[in-house]
């Protein structure tokens, strides 16, 4: 056990696919998973164990925002063996040719600070996805009917932002989306020598003001949930 995860040694698989809301977590476990077993709930944030076609596979609860992030991260990765982690949530789409219901599978992440900042000082390190993950999921990505597209993302440490500037200067040079885990799931992942990569459904959209009924986030999200398996064990 670590001080924000319950589950006991051996609990938790080396692929974890990691959403901000724990109630997403338990729907995919239910969903995705043949027998999925609860392994540990600490402060809420469900972390579910089961199988996908043979393969073993966690869903953990990451909370929102990079910090959540990188707690879970750091002890899936030091404490638990994790070997893979991909980030499935929701995002905000930031081009016009991005809609609302489409994937985007984040090649890099822009971000104005990590909790990782502090260590690199001046530098500023550009986390990128493992490219073998990330080339599995564009794959995957051919066998579902939804849009996708690959590239650059905006982990914001913000959710209500009012620096409409920043988000101009964003769209200009071609951010798709906009989320809050990201960039510190790639840091970490780098300094630790595993995979991640971030496969989100665009829940809403910056430039149109669109946005994704509850009743029909479930569908959607599914799609990119099965891109994240699929490219996990490729």
């Amino acid at each position: 056990m670590t001080v924000h995860i319950g589950a006991e040694k051996g609990q938790i698989a080396e692929t974890v696919l990691m959403p901000g809301d724990p109630y997403r977590a338990k729907w995919v476990a239910e969903t995705f998973l043949d027998d999925a077993e609860l392994v540990h709930e600490v402060r809420g944030m469900f972390g579910f164990t089961g199988s996908w076609k043979g393969n073993r596979v966690t869903i953990q609860g990451s909370g929102m925002g990079m910090p959540s992030m990188s707690i879970y991260a750091n002890e899936l990765i030091r404490d638990y063996g994790a070997k893979t982690l991909i980030r499935i949530g929701s995002c905000g789409g930031m081009q016009e040719h991005v809609k609302v219901r489409d994937v985007i599978i984040a090649m890099t992440t822009t971000s104005t600070s990590t909790p990782s900042s502090t260590m690199f000082r001046e530098l500023n390190f550009a986390p990128c996805a493992d490219y073998s993950l990330l080339s599995a999921a564009v794959k995957a990505a051919k066998s579902v009917d939804v849009g996708v597209h690959v590239g650059g993302i905006y982990s914001s440490d913000t959710f209500y932002s009012e620096r409409k500037d920043l988000d101009e200067q964003m769209q200009r040079h071609g951010i798709l989306g906009v989320e809050m885990e990201a960039a510190e799931l790639y840091t970490l992942a780098n300094r630790y020598g595993v995979r991640a990569l971030g496969i989100m459904t665009v829940s809403d959209h910056l430039l149109t003001g669109e946005a994704l009924p509850s009743d029909q986030r479930e569908k959607s999200f599914g799609d990119m949930v099965e891109i994240a398996l699929n490219a996990a064990f490729a």
